[in-house]
């Protein structure tokens, strides 16, 4: 079993002690037990990845006393207090002096086990802020503009130092909201032309009446408004890198240009007869599978694909959530001179739990929401109550996320009215079950949550 992670549990009394680690043990906590408070605080570390549990009342060094001296050496420890002999006012009392929680004894085992899962998961991330925090102190390298410790992040900037370094065309393969434009950039920033222009160019923003005008630049009297000459981005792109998103939104007919332009290294301005040499890598990025995509010329896709990287959704990281989240929240409190208070155990759990379909810029948009305002209900904003008005405010999120946020929102709101009954919402909603399921799955809503 996976363990939950590390407690150091602090009892006198042998029989409650041996009896409590049992039963952590069983539910997946690797702990280590201690008979006094000051065996405990000497095997206390500052960079003890764990948390503490300790009786109140025992001889010589009582809970509240360990409390004190184990906040002194470590700051940021949780550490939970236990005890037979409570009181409001010791729990006021123990809180406010630093204690993660306080529970009595009896204590309900579950709750014991969901107390201490929650402050396990505040140590990691503390200690994975302050790493992160080390890296972007001591580097200047790709750490400090991907962000993220999980395996999936590391193995992600691995590629990228690899790649970019390969001076050929490639793809760039992910979700909406994932980062593409900013893993587009660091390929170019740490590769070979990373002193000539890095030029981003939108294919699904340009209208299809413009798109060979924006490519490929035209003379003067061109076509009807071409009032002077203009550079399109091929040949503003030359010696650097051209970034196409959204490529699979490339006109049928342009592809046809393209690809000459890449397989000849010439371009030619609407207008002009004259051939212009250009030397750029391309770098194209899409959300979808362009190999056997019938609107997309498969001799285009191999000319491009002549290395790809894939980059993880956020629910294939969720261990980088928290991270993310505090990162960016605590950047727009600084930002604006605003204390900024954590978040609760409950509310990284919300953000954990979130489907978060807009990946990346959806969570830098709450988190920066959040930041500004500490006070604020964390459910509220992943979760509006008249979600289509808020989620059209939000500002930096494109339309198709928008709408996908508004479409989620429905469906939750729809299995809640009618307590997670899939006919009664297949009717309300008119959709087959076949969409319903896919729709379900792509925004990481579970049925049994609106179960009673």
């Amino acid at each position: 079993m996976t363990k939950r992670g590390q407690v150091m549990l602090v009892d006198d009394e042998e029989l409650v002690r041996q009896t409590t680690s049992q039963w952590l043990d069983l539910a997946g906590f690797d702990v280590t037990e201690y008979s006094d408070a000051a065996s405990a605080l000497a095997a206390l570390q500052p960079d003890y990845p764990g948390i503490l549990v300790t009786d109140v009342k025992m001889p010589r060094m009582d809970g509240q006393q360990l409390l004190h001296e184990a906040l002194k050496r470590v700051p940021e420890l949780p550490v939970i207090l236990v005890t037979g002999h409570g009181s409001v006012d010791m729990a006021i009392a123990a809180v406010r002096e630093g204690a993660y929680d306080f529970i009595e004894k009896p204590f309900d085992p579950e709750r014991l086990v969901e107390t201490l899962q929650r402050a396990c998961e505040k140590r990691q991330l503390m200690l994975n802020n302050q790493r992160l925090q080390q890296q972007l102190n001591g580097s200047q390298g790709i750490e400090t503009r991907l962000i993220g410790l999980s395996p999936a992040m590391e193995r992600l900037r691995r590629d990228i130092l690899r790649l970019a370094q390969i001076d050929t065309n490639l793809i760039i393969y992910g979700e909406t909201g994932t980062g593409k434009e900013l893993v587009a950039q660091c390929l170019h920033e740490f590769g070979p032309r990373s002193e000539q222009p890095f030029v981003p160019l939108n294919c699904g923003a340009i209208p299809e009446n413009l798109f060979e005008s924006e490519l490929f630049g035209h003379e003067a009297g061109a076509f009807t408004g071409a009032n002077k000459r203009r550079v399109g981005k091929f040949e503003y792109a030359d010696g650097g890198t051209l970034f196409m998103d959204e490529i699979e939104s490339m006109p049928l007919n342009l592809q046809v240009k393209v690809l000459r332009t890449l397989q000849e290294g010439t371009i030619e301005r609407l207008g002009d007869n004259q051939q212009r040499p250009v030397n750029l890598r391309v770098i194209a990025a899409t959300k979808s599978d362009l190999k056997g995509e019938p609107s997309f010329r498969q001799d285009l896709y191999y000319r491009l694909n002549l290395g790809q990287l894939y980059i993880p959704s956020l629910r294939e990281r969720a261990e980088d959530i928290p991270l993310l989240f505090e990162h960016y929240a605590r950047q727009a409190a600084s930002a604006q001179e605003l204390d900024y208070s954590p978040c609760s155990g409950q509310e990284w759990q919300t953000l954990q739990h979130y489907s978060w379909p807009g990946n990346v810029r959806e969570l830098r948009n709450i988190a920066t929401r959040y930041g500004l305002d500490p006070g604020c209900n964390l459910t509220e904003l992943l979760n509006p109550s008249t979600p289509y008005l808020s989620e059209c405010d939000e500002v930096g999120l494109p339309l198709s996320l928008q709408v996908q946020n508004f479409e989620a929102q429905v469906i939750r709101q729809t299995l809640q009215k009618y307590q997670g009954n899939i006919q009664a919402v297949l009717e309300a909603l008119d959709l087959p079950r076949r969409t319903l399921n896919q729709k379900m799955l792509k925004y990481g809503i579970n049925r049994s949550h609106f179960t009673e």
